[in-house]
Protein backbone atom coordinates (compact mmCIF):
# COMPACT_ATOMS: atom_id res chain seq x y z
CA UNK A 1 0.00 0.00 0.00
CA UNK A 2 1.11 3.66 -0.85
CA UNK A 3 1.50 6.15 1.60
CA UNK A 4 -0.91 8.73 1.18
CA UNK A 5 0.14 11.92 3.51
CA UNK A 6 3.52 13.26 3.68
CA UNK A 7 4.54 14.26 7.11
CA UNK A 8 6.55 17.28 5.70
CA UNK A 9 5.33 18.70 2.58
CA UNK A 10 7.99 21.21 2.21
CA UNK A 11 10.40 18.66 1.06
CA UNK A 12 9.09 18.35 -2.38
CA UNK A 13 9.78 21.38 -4.97
CA UNK A 14 7.22 22.77 -7.85
CA UNK A 15 3.74 23.50 -5.87
CA UNK A 16 1.33 26.03 -7.15
CA UNK A 17 -1.92 27.69 -6.12
CA UNK A 18 -4.72 25.65 -6.63
CA UNK A 19 -7.03 27.84 -8.68
CA UNK A 20 -9.80 26.68 -6.81
CA UNK A 21 -8.28 28.68 -3.57
CA UNK A 22 -9.82 31.82 -2.27
CA UNK A 23 -8.37 35.44 -3.84
CA UNK A 24 -7.14 35.85 0.00
CA UNK A 25 -4.10 34.05 1.42
CA UNK A 26 -6.07 33.13 4.29
CA UNK A 27 -7.52 30.09 2.03
CA UNK A 28 -5.36 28.64 -0.17
CA UNK A 29 -4.53 24.88 -1.35
CA UNK A 30 -1.40 24.25 -3.33
CA UNK A 31 -1.33 21.00 -5.33
CA UNK A 32 2.02 19.34 -7.03
CA UNK A 33 1.19 17.99 -10.45
CA UNK A 34 4.60 16.23 -10.91
CA UNK A 35 4.27 13.81 -8.19
CA UNK A 36 4.82 9.72 -8.96
CA UNK A 37 2.24 8.78 -6.45
CA UNK A 38 -0.78 10.93 -7.42
CA UNK A 39 -1.91 14.37 -6.48
CA UNK A 40 -0.54 15.65 -3.21
CA UNK A 41 -2.34 18.78 -1.96
CA UNK A 42 -1.29 21.04 1.26
CA UNK A 43 -2.23 23.98 3.00
CA UNK A 44 -0.31 26.85 1.85
CA UNK A 45 -0.01 28.58 5.25
CA UNK A 46 1.47 25.53 6.21
CA UNK A 47 4.02 24.19 4.16
CA UNK A 48 6.17 22.71 6.48
CA UNK A 49 3.23 20.96 7.67
CA UNK A 50 1.30 17.59 6.23
CA UNK A 51 0.28 17.00 2.67
CA UNK A 52 -2.29 14.31 1.65
CA UNK A 53 -1.92 12.91 -1.60
CA UNK A 54 -5.00 11.77 -3.34
CA UNK A 55 -5.20 8.84 -5.89
CA UNK A 56 -5.37 10.26 -9.51
CA UNK A 57 -8.35 8.68 -10.13
CA UNK A 58 -9.93 10.43 -7.25
CA UNK A 59 -8.80 13.89 -8.11
CA UNK A 60 -11.46 14.82 -10.55
CA UNK A 61 -14.23 13.78 -8.37
CA UNK A 62 -12.79 15.37 -5.24
CA UNK A 63 -12.27 19.00 -8.11
CA UNK A 64 -15.69 18.05 -8.43
CA UNK A 65 -17.01 18.28 -4.82
CA UNK A 66 -15.02 21.19 -4.09
CA UNK A 67 -17.00 23.25 -7.12
CA UNK A 68 -20.38 21.90 -6.07
CA UNK A 69 -19.98 23.04 -2.38
CA UNK A 70 -21.62 26.89 -2.02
Amino acid sequence: MTDRAISDASALHGWRKSTYSSPNADNCLEVLDTHPSGIPVRDSKHPHGPAVIFASGAWLPFVAAVKATP
